[in-house]
């Protein structure tokens, strides 16, 4: 075997890293290659924010491989003809790559797979995402679980997976790298500066995600299934862009758990039973419906939802994009996700709810929202979690669950300190107000300079209203599918 060509996707990472230990296993050149062709993916291209932390991931990638006497080669797509291009130039006779799960890039890699090997290449790739390939998995009647519980407890019944792989010392580099372009010259930056809060919260790249890992572990891991609700503290583990953009892997964090749980003297079937790792769970739950039903980012996985009566409102819509609602836990959440892109999951709940039962909004528009702005957007728990709240997926919430913006901000932001941080304008209020002004008697929003309409909106909507027609709609639904 002459030169490999190591295909990097997603997986932004040296330890842990499958493509990579086992083309330095064949002895050979190893040419790092990334290609950026967004059209590939269809209508799920990457977003605004997840550009913007795809720039330092590949930025902090180059770097770790230089210092192994490496580096990255980028190329612009189509990805077969780029890939057939760079064979004919370095003489590589092999592709290694990561796999990915989303329904165009599935298409596109198997296309790429038969055409490799027509040609007389080496085409082979790995699981480096998930604990288990979706296929993997299947209940008793041998189709894909549709509910989370047996899912995750068949997955458990499963023996540990192995430990993660070694990061590489060295990486033996050609004679000569082919041609690359800049980082830079990609246009992933944007070109207006809406980036300075988002620099400001996250470390992109592998160094980044090892840290965030040990201080969760040390920090916020043993009480994770109490502080995990409050988005007024530091209860999360905030891994998830560095696990969508696989600068750390599920067995990195899984060994990584275990590890900590035996130091505090947890017995195996109390780490195993933790509430975080259900949560590592729950992603590979979101992975393994979209492999087995691909059409649901864009359409509900129960047909009968289709005939949901929606009722579009661009006005409201834009109020909520903006976190100009009037429901203050609602704004705080969404002006987070504006300012830093991201969202403490609690809250994405609350603004989830708000948005398809509060407004009857089509939740798909609220996905391609959170698809643009989020750093950790990813199409298998963007899509799940969507539905989830709308009623319509797999293990979805009970139509009847209509969060209430204002008892919800009260329960899990009892001070009002999250909504004071992302809310200035409402810092004032007492707290027995600050997740309702405008029940606020006028002498204390007066004292709290605050003018209803004016320096803070009025809510957009009656949430005892909107619950009662939401209700009513979702009733419907269920009856007319017989549930």
């Amino acid at each position: 075997m002459k030169t490999i060509i190591l295909w990097m996707r997603l997986d932004f990472r040296l330890a842990d890293n499958p493509a990579l230990v086992t083309a330095l296993k064949r002895g050979v050149p190893v040419i790092p290659l990334f290609i950026w062709s967004p059209e590939d993916e269809g209508e799920w291209s990457p977003g605004g924010a997840s550009n913007w932390w795809l720039h330092q991931s590949l930025s902090a990638f180059d770097t770790s491989l230089r210092e192994l006497g490496s580096r990255l080669v980028v190329r612009r797509g189509p990805t077969i003809e780029t890939l057939r291009n760079i064979l004919k130039e370095t003489g590589a006779s092999a592709v290694f790559w990561n796999r990915r799960y989303e329904p165009a890039v599935i298409a596109r890699d198997k296309h790429i797979k038969v055409s490799l090997k027509a040609d007389g290449i080496i085409a082979e790739s790995f699981n480096a995402a998930l604990l288990n390939e979706p296929w993997e998995i299947q209940n008793k009647s041998g189709k894909p679980f549709q509910v989370f519980t047996p899912f995750w407890k068949h997955c458990l019944t499963k023996p540990d997976p192995e430990g993660p792989l070694p990061a590489p010392t060295i990486i033996p580099a050609p004679a000569q790298f082919p041609k690359s372009l800049t980082i830079d010259s990609l246009g992933l930056q944007p070109r207006i500066n809406w980036t300075s809060g988002i620099k400001a919260a996250w470390q992109p790249g592998e160094a980044g995600a090892r840290a965030a890992l040990i201080q969760f572990l040390q920090d916020a891991f043993e009480n994770y299934s109490e502080t995990r609700n409050r988005p007024d503290k530091i209860g999360t583990s905030r891994l998830s862009p560095h696990l969508h953009f696989g600068e750390i892997s599920p067995r990195q964090i899984w060994h990584g758990l275990r590890i900590a749980a035996e130091k505090r003297g947890w017995t195996l079937e109390q780490w195993r039973g933790s509430q975080f790792l259900a949560e590592i769970g729950w992603r590979e739950f979101a992975h393994h419906l979209l492999y087995h039903f691909q059409h649901t980012p864009t359409e509900p996985l129960r047909p009968d939802f289709k005939k949901f009566p929606w009722r579009k409102d661009a006005d409201w819509l834009k109020a909520w994009q903006s976190g100009r609602t009037g429901f203050p836990i609602v704004d705080a959440g969404m002006r987070e996700l504006w300012a830093t892109g991201w969202m403490h999951n609690r809250v994405r709940m609350i603004v989830a709810s708000f948005l398809v039962k509060d407004l009857l909004h089509p939740w798909q528009d609220g996905a391609k929202w959170f698809w643009d702005t989020l750093v950790d957007a990813d199409l298998a728990q963007n899509t799940l979690g969507w539905q989830w709240t709308a009623g319509c997926g797999a293990d979805a919430a009970p139509y009847f669950r209509v969060f209430n913006p204002t008892s919800q901000g009260e329960k899990f932001d009892p001070r009002g300190d999250y909504v004071r941080r992302w809310c200035p304008e409402l810092a004032k209020l007492p707290d027995a107000w600050i997740h309702q002004p405008h029940n606020a008697p006028p002498e204390v929003l007066r004292a709290a300079g605050i003018r209803l309409g004016e320096t803070y909106p009025e809510p957009i909507v009656s949430h005892a209203i909107a619950r009662e027609v939401a209700l009513e709609a979702f009733a419907k639904i269920k009856a007319s599918a017989g549930v």
